[in-house]
């Protein structure tokens, strides 16, 4: 499986996972959603947008597919700026904030790591 199918098949179960059981999903990503009761709007926020980036990535292909893996790495890269802000500011705890901001630099690595071996 190349990387990019593999990202859009994890973007999907992810996010249906947020839809599906938002607050279960926080709390397997170390979140305290007893804590804070408003995060399964978020939570349902990001799926949808994971499922959308997932699905249309999934079907896409030749240039559109690239761009998509494009926008896919933007998000991902936007994700790991908010997880270290959540760190410098102590509003996440640390084990999660980090496990958040390795998934998705990972994400942008498998990104990146696709295009490269893609043909133009």
């Amino acid at each position: 499986m190349d990387p990019v199918t593999g990202l859009s098949l994890g973007r999907i179960g992810l996010g249906i996972g947020a839809l599906v059981a938002p607050d279960r999903t926080a709390e397997l990503l170390g979140l305290d959603s007893a804590a804070n009761p408003q995060l399964s709007v978020y939570g349902r926020m990001f799926g949808a947008r994971e499922v959308a980036l997932g699905a249309i990535t999934l079907v896409a292909g030749g240039a559109l597919r690239r761009n998509l893996t494009l926008v896919g790495m933007a998000v991902d890269g936007a994700d790991v700026a908010a997880a270290v802000s959540a760190l410098r500011s102590r509003t996440m705890p640390t084990a999660s904030a980090g496990s958040f901001a390795a998934v998705a630099a990972g994400a942008v690595g498998a990104g990146f790591f696709s295009l490269r071996r893609s043909p133009r």
